[in-house]
């Protein structure tokens, strides 16, 4: 089989993981488009590189993860003027379009988050381990256990805080 539909046939099996991901970072239908976009051109250039250390799912994550926290820098450097606290109020109207009260809470409670505590809180969301979302976010699984407490915490507060 070519390569090329070998990462045809990889984009259309992990589709959720590149949509969760663009989705959480770029509600907006545009931005989302934009942020998809870049993901599987990333992915398609890093293709070639692939060497199934990792589960395939793993990687698509760490590439999808790092190409957004990438173009996320680059717009917040561009938006310099627009205080950051409305750039993390465009998320709150993610629910919208979203399936599920669950799902549209959950992405509300993560809404606010920092970056790096939005990929550790979903990837842990979705079955990862620390020493995995350790590698895939480069940092120790010490660290990534630390902040997912202190998130866990943060998401269970704001979560109580609400149902006041």
């Amino acid at each position: 089989m070519s390569l090329e539909k070998d990462f045809i046939r990889t984009v259309q099996d992990h589709t959720g993981i590149i949509n969760g991901i663009c989705k959480t970072y770029f509600p907006k239908s545009d931005d989302f488009k934009d942020a998809r976009q870049d993901v599987i051109l990333q992915l398609w250039r890093s293709f070639p590189t692939f060497r199934g250390e990792s589960k395939i799912s793993t990687w698509i994550y760490k590439v999808a993860l790092n190409t957004i926290l990438a173009k996320r820098k680059k717009d917040y450097n561009l938006d310099a003027n627009e205080p950051l606290s409305q750039l993390h109020l465009d998320h709150i109207s993610s629910g919208a379009d979203l399936t599920g009260d669950f799902t549209q809470e959950f992405f509300w409670l993560v809404s606010n988050l920092g970056d790096c505590d939005r990929a550790i809180i979903i990837l842990s969301v979705e079955g990862y381990s620390n020493k995995e979302i350790a590698g895939i976010l480069d940092l120790t699984a010490t660290n990534v256990s630390t902040r997912l407490n202190r998130v866990k915490q943060k998401l269970k507060d704001r979560y109580l805080n609400e149902q006041q």
